[in-house]
């Protein structure tokens, strides 16, 4: 008999509540056994029903999720799958509850959306199958009412001064699920004065920019939120937008940033498979690729065309995955060459861009 994955949904909403079960009812291997119109009501059915996974609502009454959650993951970490308005207000708060050690996210379903329900549906049990097999970060953080560590640390305290790339090395990375603070992490360990980094992070369009804002206040070089035609510069990391490909072309001056807003490729726009490809065509034995944990198999036959054209590639070990799906499926194929640990994978990967 087919083990279903028991999921507890917390949503102030009663039409939320209603809906989100109708869908994760409708998968075979799912099912809601309780619902929850706040934290506390939730903290007490977490005890009595203890599901495998959780959708959390960002705002409810009494207890805002963040603040439910922090809780959670300090005294009964579990997976957790948030539910989060796809707006820029919206997109700050999830980064942070990310940042707390939530799995995943998912925007709320919307009559007005282009995504059909059923299309919903799927990704939403997507996710919360994922959330159920996830290595859980522990971690200390922060009390809610402290200030954000993220607020306290205004972008002009890491100087970016401009630097030359003595190696003419460039670096392309690809992540997803449990990816924001993974690449938070690879990018601490690079220097103001790093080879490019170009970065295809699955996310909506309403988040990127929020993701770029905080990994520039946090990390040496400088991170932006590519708009098209930047030049490609050391020291600069370069984010792709979430409603568009990354890629990389030639120009006069040297190599610049394009966007294409094509078709979704292995479900994705930005695919980390076009990333790479772009590097694979263009920048051959002088790219050096790096694919950490996520959901699924995007970029893992790009980083392979890499490696045949010369790059060095790197991904993510099981052991320091959140999900281990894109770096496995990437591994399976022969496109990495060596995995690591993600707190030693960014020192590898420098070493190997310096030469």
């Amino acid at each position: 008999m087919l083990k279903k994955v028991k999921v507890l949904v917390v949503d102030d909403s009663a039409l939320m509540r209603g809906l989100l079960t109708e869908m994760i009812n409708s998968t075979p291997d799912l099912e809601v056994v309780g619902v929850a119109p706040d934290a506390v009501v939730a903290r007490e059915m977490i005890k009595a029903l203890n599901p495998d996974v959780l959708t959390l609502d960002v705002h409810m009454p009494k207890m805002d999720g963040i603040e439910f959650l922090e809780r959670l993951m300090r005294l009964r970490p579990m997976p957790v799958v948030m539910v989060s308005s796809l707006t820029e207000g919206g997109s700050e708060t999830t980064l942070k509850a990310l940042e707390l050690g939530a799995v995943d996210f998912i925007g709320k379903p919307r009559a007005d959306s282009a995504k059909r329900m059923e299309d919903y549906a799927e990704e939403l049990g997507e996710k919360i199958r994922a959330a159920k097999g996830a290595r859980l970060r522990r971690q200390i953080v922060q009390s809610s009412s402290s200030v954000s560590p993220l607020a306290a640390v205004p972008a002009t305290v890491v100087p970016k001064p401009v630097v030359r790339n003595a190696s003419g090395k460039i670096i392309f990375l690809g992540a997803s699920t449990g990816g924001t603070e993974a690449i938070k992490e690879f990018l601490l360990g690079m220097p103001a004065d790093c080879p490019p980094i170009l970065i295809v992070q699955h996310m909506p369009e309403t988040f990127t920019a929020s993701f770029a804002r905080r990994l520039d206040s946090l990390c040496a070089p400088r991170v932006i939120e590519s708009q098209g035609n930047e030049k490609i510069e050391p020291g600069t990391v370069y984010v792709a937008p979430g409603h568009s490909h990354l890629q990389i072309r030639r120009a006069p001056s040297g190599y610049v940033t394009e966007l294409q807003a094509t078709a979704p490729v292995n479900r994705h726009r930005p695919s980390v498979d076009v990333l790479f490809d772009s590097a694979a065509s263009l920048v051959g034995k002088q790219a050096v690729g790096v694919i950490l944990t996520g959901m699924g198999k995007d970029g893992a036959q790009g980083m392979l065309r890499m490696r045949q054209a010369g790059a060095r590639t790197f991904g993510q070990d099981e052991a320091s995955c959140v999900v281990y799906g894109m770096p496995r499926e990437a591994f399976l194929v022969g496109a990495v060459e060596e995995q690591f640990a993600l707190d030693e994978i960014s020192k590898r990967v420098l070493v190997a861009a310096s030469r």
